[in-house]
């Protein structure tokens, strides 16, 4: 098996989502909040998954831009959870960069009073498993 199918299957098993189950009917990117900072959207991740083609979603900036409400989640009528397959790929590359944690005590010197709560709990669920 090559690496590519080893770290797609990887991906499917951290996120334990199905993209074969997918309609590509854009809804999940229809009411991404983010998808104008974007350049892949949900629905174009799981495609991308789905085929293997994970090294361009590990270098794009949009699994940074994912805010990780799951709207793409609740808008999915085949229960595709692409939200899910970015959060994989992001773990993934923290992974593979050696930074699997941040420490609470950091987390008041990222505070930035534009930066929506969600995001700063979020980003602590995140990087603290």
């Amino acid at each position: 098996m090559s690496s590519v199918n080893n770290e797609r299957e990887e991906i499917l098993r951290m996120s334990g989502v199905d993209p074969t189950k997918c309609m590509k009917c854009g809804k999940c990117s229809g009411t991404c909040p983010a998808f104008d900072a974007m350049e892949y959207h949900p629905h174009q991740f799981v495609s991308m998954v789905n085929k293997g083609n994970i090294e361009p979603l590990k270098q794009s900036n949009a699994i940074w831009q994912c805010l990780s409400c799951f709207a793409c989640m609740e808008r999915c009528p085949r229960d595709v959870k692409p939200a899910k397959l970015i959060e994989a790929v992001r773990l993934t590359v923290i992974r593979e960069q050696g930074m699997n944690h941040l420490e609470s005590e950091n987390v008041p010197c990222m505070l930035d009073p534009e930066l929506p709560q969600q995001a700063i709990v979020s980003a602590f669920r995140k990087y603290s498993k």
